[in-house]
């Protein structure tokens, strides 16, 4: 497909997603210290971890150039599964966050790992309900956690964060046992992989990339992990 019609279908999706995520600043990358505490070796290949920070699009896209990672999903968490639909949950009453569902192996990375990710390539942990012109309670930084273990593991690393003030201002996200998480639409899945020239993704989201690559080498993968059901995938 050429540059030109690539655009425009960008802008189509765009127009019937009415702008969701609007322009907004790339966060500024820096690599954070692990978790103090040490995590036990890892004893099984499957784990899944819920991440919450703004626009979905950017979060899947980073975690999927994540190596370790071996799935990802965005959708809706924190509210009920009857509202749990693109048009109700931009209402920003719903309870719902704009989150990713991602799936991993711990033998080859760590929650503590995709928790450094996310706090320093993914979005900025300081704002509160937004990520910059993005508004609202559907924008706002969660760590939906699965098991107890990750409860423990995310709110040790933010204190550990917020006492070394890595950040100018507290850390924001909040910690959340996750009670169900609803898959978005498959238009939402993949999109930045899928849209690479659309405007917001090649100036917001396509620097966070080469952050991820920049500051976490380690774990950059260069082909991204692709949600399978999403249409048009590349």
């Amino acid at each position: 497909m050429t540059r030109s019609g690539i655009f425009c279908i960008s802008l189509i999706v765009m127009g019937a997603l009415g702008m969701a995520c609007q322009a907004a600043e790339t966060p500024f990358a820096t690599r954070l210290p692990p978790p103090a505490a040490a995590e036990a070796p890892a004893t099984i290949h499957h784990a899944t971890a819920v991440f919450a920070g703004g626009c979905f699009w950017g979060v899947q896209s980073v975690f999927q150039h994540v190596r370790g990672v071996t799935a990802t999903r965005a959708g809706y968490d924190g509210g009920t599964k009857d509202t749990a639909e693109y048009e109700t949950v931009e209402g920003g009453d719903t309870g719902h966050a704009e989150s990713v569902v991602v799936e991993y192996d711990p033998t080859q990375v760590s929650y503590g790992t995709l928790m450094r990710i996310f706090f320093s390539v993914a979005l900025d942990p300081t704002q509160v309900n937004r990520q910059f012109p993005d508004v609202g309670s559907q924008y706002r930084s969660v760590l939906f956690t699965r098991t107890p273990e990750q409860e423990t593991e995310a709110r040790a690393y933010i204190r550990q964060l917020n006492a070394a003030h890595v950040f100018a201002r507290p850390i924001a996200t909040q910690v959340v046992p996750d009670h169900g998480f609803y898959p978005a639409e498959d238009y939402h899945q993949n999109f930045a992989a899928r849209y690479p020239e659309n405007s917001y993704i090649a100036t917001y989201d396509a620097p966070r990339i080469e952050a991820l690559k920049m500051v976490y080498g380690a774990y950059y993968r260069d082909r991204p992990i692709l949600t399978l059901a999403a249409p048009g995938g590349p």
